[in-house]
């Protein structure tokens, strides 16, 4: 969570609501193990791009009503008709746990830590819109991201399972309460090797250093590259409970509360006003003296993407910013944000004409000359997220917008043709970055109706090696890592003060009066 950039597909989506409680919801979505029969997933496990099984709603159909007591209905059908079981009680509110964190496993390269890939189920039930129409429909309509050869070679792998029965046609009708299970083969991106450094901890709360460049709670491709799996896995503290949301991009104090009592204290703390948050950031030029005040109301443009401006049309905001320090080419600022819209520090930045230095989105050529600068965007919004999509997609670098290629089609805009608003010099721009960091190649195309496959229960997922995978096309993909000081942006929580208590992080090194640009 591949959707459209059109208002219904936004509606939809959740990337850009605060975080949401810790857990899958039903807890039960598996890797590396064998498929058995588990109890379907709530709407908390997270969308893989191109999945049929991300959409949203997963999961949320009405049970059916419960029988009279001593009874028990029989769903019954005509002769030669597929009978549907009603749909299983869904868990909400399960974490995640150790049969979670044992899917795969990390290592560290090039101060870089990564996941292995491992195999993992997505599960959902019928969505309403599909009910009449066949697999193959619902996949060459909604689910692109993927060839009908890929799906029919699944079927052939038996990756596909309608209630938990192996698919033998993708020509077979769907029903209400169908439920479905994909097995996918799933790669990470690389985040930094940097540690998730924890702050404190008592019978209340964890608190913890996040590094630049990991989410939070699994969304999108990240799942194990997450700080709550990484503290799952490394410090065995699970069942967290998310008290606020940082960008993956963003650094610094994080706050989880240990039980649904304490999480609920805290966001009422969170409701009344009684926090505060002081971040720091450096941003281009020599940003005023004298405090400054934003109250820019900010719009969401896009919530697939994740992207935000100002608007008037948008919701209340009100920033304060100080300057700290100049070093003749940028500036560090401190940010007190009073209210806490998504991305409202590098919005309220970009407005005033200072984006933060490094800010792979707000300080992007899509902006046009000014890059927002007054508010100034001389395009529209689709055009904006059309040459957004084309500068990162031309960077390799996607995961800044939480896409993937799987997202391009159908839906997003053609990013091979940004508009014309991005000019000459832009692309050339482009094109010079795009051979700099050009590192997906492919390592050889493969024909999947000629890939050999194990006949029977085994090619579920009894594979000796699960990091590669022969249905699998990021595995035939040879990509260039990023750099660690790519995965960085300079903006980091350093204070977070409520009622009873106040937690601090050290200042980052960038934020240093001595720190040398490169």
């Amino acid at each position: 969570m591949a959707e459209t950039l059109s208002t219904r597909a936004e509606a939809a989506s959740g990337l850009g609501a605060p975080a949401q409680q810790n857990g899958d919801a039903g807890g039960d979505a598996r890797g590396k193990q064998p498929p058995r029969r588990p109890e379907p997933a709530g709407p908390g496990v997270e969308p893989a791009p191109g999945d049929p099984t991300q959409a949203a709603g997963g999961g949320e159909q009405a049970a059916t009503a419960a029988p009279g007591p001593g009874k028990r209905k029989k769903r019954r059908g005509a002769t030669g008709e597929r009978v549907v079981p009603p749909p299983k009680k869904r868990r909400a509110g399960v974490s995640f746990g150790d049969e979670h964190f044992a899917e795969t496993s990390y290592y560290f390269e090039g101060g870089l830590r990564k996941v292995r890939p491992y195999y993992f189920d997505f599960r959902t039930y019928c969505k309403g819109r599909w009910v009449g129409h066949s697999l193959l429909h619902v996949f060459s309509t909604e689910f692109r991201a993927q060839p009908l050869a890929y799906y029919e070679a699944a079927v052939r792998a038996g990756r596909l399972h309608l209630n938990e029965e192996p698919v033998q046609d993708l020509s077979v009708v769907l029903k209400d309460n169908d439920f479905l299970r994909n097995t996918v083969h799933r790669h990470e991106p690389p985040v930094t090797a940097e540690p998730v450094r924890l702050l404190a901890e008592n019978e209340d709360v964890v608190v913890v250093d996040k590094p630049s460049s990991i989410p939070v709670h699994p969304c999108g491709r990240f799942r194990h590259n997450t700080v709550i799996f990484i503290l799952g896995k490394e410090h065995q503290l699970k069942e967290l409970h998310p008290l606020h949301r940082l960008d993956r991009l963003t650094s610094g104090v994080l706050m989880f509360a240990k039980t649904a009592a304490v999480s609920e204290r805290i966001h009422e703390q969170v409701r009344d006003r009684q926090l505060e948050k002081e971040y720091v950031c450096r941003v281009e030029g020599e940003f005023p003296a004298e405090e400054v005040t934003c109250k820019e109301p900010i719009l969401v443009v896009s919530y697939k993407v994740g992207v935000c401006r100002v608007d008037p049309r948008g919701k209340p905001c009100e920033t304060v910013f100080q300057r700290l320090s100049y070093n003749g080419h940028s500036s560090v600022v401190r940010c007190q944000p009073l209210t806490g819209r998504t991305h409202q520090i590098r919005v309220h930045l970009q407005f005033l004409g200072h984006p933060i230095l490094n800010d792979p989105i707000y300080n992007s050529i899509a902006w046009g000359p000014s890059r927002g600068r007054g508010g100034h965007i001389p395009k529209t919004d689709e055009e904006l997220l059309r040459d957004l999509v084309a500068e990162h997609q031309a960077k390799q670098s996607l995961d800044v917008l939480d896409l993937c290629e799987g997202d391009l089609s159908p839906g997003l805009p053609d990013s091979t043709a940004p508009s014309s608003e991005l000019g000459k010099d832009c692309i050339g721009e482009l094109a010079a970055s795009a051979q700099k960091m050009d590192g997906a190649v492919e390592a050889g195309p493969q024909d999947l109706d000629t890939v050999p496959l194990a006949s029977g229960k085994a090619t579920e997922i009894d594979v000796v090696d699960q990091e590669t995978d022969p249905l699998c096309a990021e595995c035939r993909l040879v990509r260039q890592d990023p750099l660690p000081q790519d995965l960085v942006m300079f903006l980091h929580a350093l204070r977070y003060k409520g009622p009873g208590f106040e937690y601090f992080s050290p200042v980052p090194a960038w934020a240093q009066d001595d720190w040398q640009e490169d």
